[in-house]
């Protein structure tokens, strides 16, 4: 088990840590529907210190990023960011991922922490073009400070403009009396803020003064599981539940970061997937009875039968309801439809409806 740089600042803080990609990470500290409200109302921080970060340098830089990827980087100007996954051979996903752009021969991919080595190795396998690679996962530190008093919190920590980083953009400045300091507005919550990636030697002193800036605006501490339920709200993509080796990015109504403007790996097949229609798709449900859909739950028709399953389910804390993502057969995705969620010997109603599930 890998720990993170901040592990004893948390197991200090009383988090409940568990294994996690694995790293020793804080899942919550006072429960999650408190830390899911403190980032829909007023400022977050998340450790995600867990991620892979891979530098892509060199003159083909762009060209291996534009082999993997399946969204367009060459649409990329300095200090914007873009949303991508990287498909494999068989119509799945090897992860999705997030490319930074610092200058045409200098990028930074944000990875999965669980595909670290699966990734490094794809992309490794992918570079005949002798573009420069080096992990850096385990130099940085990433802090997540989410939520809509985000910037105007932690604006004393630094002179860049934070309410003027529009989202999937980055600087590059000091902060909190660190040097050479990304920080992105890449969010997973949908309810705005940064995320700050810093070297490990510079993330408690970081931590510490992220948190003195924040004490009046109610600032705390949030582990993954209210990042799940923020995320779920927002009807984004976890990669092991709704989108993994086998799951297309058409079927997952990726179609938006999937260019057929270039070649990359398997785009023909996807090409003609997204031309002919997938035959199933992923859709977000909410419950017409009050329960919980978890993963792994079947979906199952009028007749009981199984048409699909569940890819990620919660209770709501936002909507008090209970929602979730999975696969059906296309017929049956469009808003409005009807389908069935078996929990344990219930079957309860659920009907198919447009993400995001929180519209903030």
């Amino acid at each position: 088990m890998k720990n993170i740089a901040l592990t004893s600042t948390h197991i200090e803080l009383g988090a409940k840590m568990v294994p996690f990609a694995g790293y020793n990470m804080p899942v919550s500290y006072e429960g999650v529907n408190i830390e899911h409200e403190t980032v829909r109302n007023a400022v977050g921080v998340f450790d995600v210190s867990h991620m892979g970060e891979f530098l892509i340098t060199g003159e083909n830089a762009l060209d291996l990023i534009q082999k993997i990827s399946s969204n367009d980087a060459s649409k990329l100007t300095d200090g914007k960011a873009q949303y991508s996954c990287m498909p494999n051979n068989e119509g799945g996903i090897v992860d999705d991922l997030i490319i930074y752009r610092f200058n045409q021969e200098k990028y930074l991919l944000v990875v999965n922490a669980s595909n670290i080595e699966k990734d490094w190795n794809w992309i490794s396998q992918h570079n005949s073009m002798d573009a420069t690679m080096r992990d850096l996962s385990d130099e940085y530190s990433l802090l997540a400070i989410q939520g809509p008093k985000a910037a105007e919190a932690m604006q004393s920590l630094t002179d860049v403009n934070l309410s003027e980083i529009k989202f999937y953009t980055f600087e590059v400045a000091p902060f909190a009396g660190a040097e050479n300091v990304i920080i992105s507005a890449t969010g997973y919550t949908g309810s705005g803020g940064f995320e700050i990636y810093v070297k490990n030697d510079d993330a408690q002193r970081v931590w510490d003064r992220v948190f003195e800036a924040g004490a009046d605006y109610g600032i705390k501490p949030v582990g993954l599981a209210a990042r799940d339920t923020l995320r779920l709200e927002m009807g984004f993509c976890l990669y092991g539940n709704d989108i993994d080796d086998t799951t297309s990015p058409i079927e997952a109504g990726l179609g938006w970061i999937t260019k057929f403007t270039k070649d990359f790996v398997n785009s023909e097949a996807l090409k003609k997937q997204k031309e002919n229609g997938p035959g199933r798709k992923l859709i977000g449900f909410e419950l017409d009875e009050r329960g919980i859909p978890r993963q792994g739950y079947d979906i199952v028709d009028d007749n009981g039968k199984v048409i699909g399953n569940v890819t990620s389910g919660t209770m709501s804390p936002s909507l008090e309801k209970g929602i979730g993502m999975g696969y059906v057969p296309v017929e049956l995705a469009t808003p409005g439809s009807k389908i069935n969620i078996q929990i344990r010997k219930k079957t309860l109603p659920a009907t198919v409806v447009k993400m995001p599930f929180y519209k903030g």
